[in-house]
């Protein structure tokens, strides 16, 4: 009966993601999707696999900002795909500049669209 009442709880938190899922606008979707593949590693929240306090991207950006702004792009909203298909397109820093083939204008579209969603 223990697992039962722990079962219940967890399937209600599941159901709740699931519909909370498809009321999301696809392309944002995409864009959560893309960036947490392709951004995340480097741009997200959260320590470095090397133990280090951030990821590099976000280190770079936190002492580039100096604190006027974020350095984990997810709690930007001041991104839009103009603005991040410049840095993507051509690169800057360490950050290497990626080709259509890798990530195509319309991914930056759909990372834009879920940058821009509010929390």
């Amino acid at each position: 009966m223990k697992y039962l009442a722990i079962a219940l709880p967890l399937s209600a938190l599941a159901l709740t993601a699931s519909v909370s899922a498809q009321d999301e606008d696809p392309q944002v979707a995409h864009g959560r999707q893309v960036f947490e593949h392709m951004c995340a590693p480097c741009h997200g929240q959260g320590p470095g696999d090397d133990g280090s306090e951030m990821l590099p991207g976000t280190a770079a950006l936190t002492e580039k900002y100096a604190g006027s702004r974020p350095g984990a792009l997810e709690l930007r909203n001041d991104l839009p795909a103009p603005v991040l298909s410049l840095f993507v397109r051509r690169g800057v820093g360490a950050m290497s500049p990626f080709r259509a083939s890798e990530l195509s204008d319309e991914d930056i579209a759909a990372i834009a669209a879920y940058l821009a969603e509010p929390d």
